[in-house]
């Protein structure tokens, strides 16, 4: 009897492109830098403390027209805090969003159908010219020449991988070649077994965390 369940044939994970998109915004806002006040180092800290109390104290002790620069420096140290946070959060998001725009899901997520057993991921697509498929994430696999294409990702294949709410993320290395698939939770309705596949994927790989951003490519 199988200590964890497993699937007895692949399922169709049917990925949008639209869920396509929104899985890799969900990653990019878990593990996108913090551009908070509590992520302002002390050295800023403390150079903005000595120029707004330059400041303070010029308004207090100097009158008249000479007063301007000190409300300037009061200025600047309050737009230094905006962009310290909220402006460097707002380009690295119009960054991420203009590559997003740029990329397409690959035609073979399409039709992929996931599997899961002990010794790794099944991954599984029409194959009408019986043919070797040549997505990235299948190069270097040993195909079944069928009505499908079936290619075994071993867990310990597993180089990288990361969870959002919604999905699960997995970077491999196979013969050579690179690969990543993206898992939606909601496949558990189909009686998929996600928390099998968590369970492998943290028995080769305990510490979650993707190493590059290259999600899909």
């Amino acid at each position: 009897m199988a200590l964890y369940p497993y699937t007895l044939q692949p399922v169709d994970i049917n990925l949008t492109e639209e869920e396509f998109h929104q899985a890799q915004f969900e990653l990019f806002e878990q593990t996108s830098p913090s551009f908070g006040l509590k992520n302002i180092k002390m050295k800023e800290w403390i150079i903005m403390a000595i120029v707004a109390s330059i400041a303070i104290c010029g308004l207090i002790y100097v009158t008249g027209y000479s007063t301007f620069i000190f409300y300037l420096m009061l200025i600047l140290v309050g737009l230094y805090l905006l962009v310290r946070t909220i402006g460097m959060k707002w380009y690295v998001k119009r960054e991420f969003e203009k590559q997003m725009a740029d990329q397409e899901m690959p035609d073979e997520m399409k039709q992929l159908k996931l599997g899961v057993q002990k010794h790794g991921l099944i991954m599984a697509m029409p194959a009408p010219n019986a043919g070797i498929q040549t997505n990235k994430a299948m190069r270097g696999m040993q195909m079944r020449s069928s009505n499908t294409q079936q290619a075994v990702i071993p867990w310990t294949a597993v180089k990288s991988w990361d969870e959002t709410d919604d999905y699960i993320f997995m970077l491999f290395e196979m013969q050579g070649q690179n690969g990543s698939q993206i898992i939606p939770k909601r496949l558990q309705a189909q009686k998929f077994p996600i928390d099998t596949v968590r369970t492998h994927l943290q028995e080769v790989v305990p510490i979650r965390g993707l190493q590059t951003q290259a999600i899909g490519q």
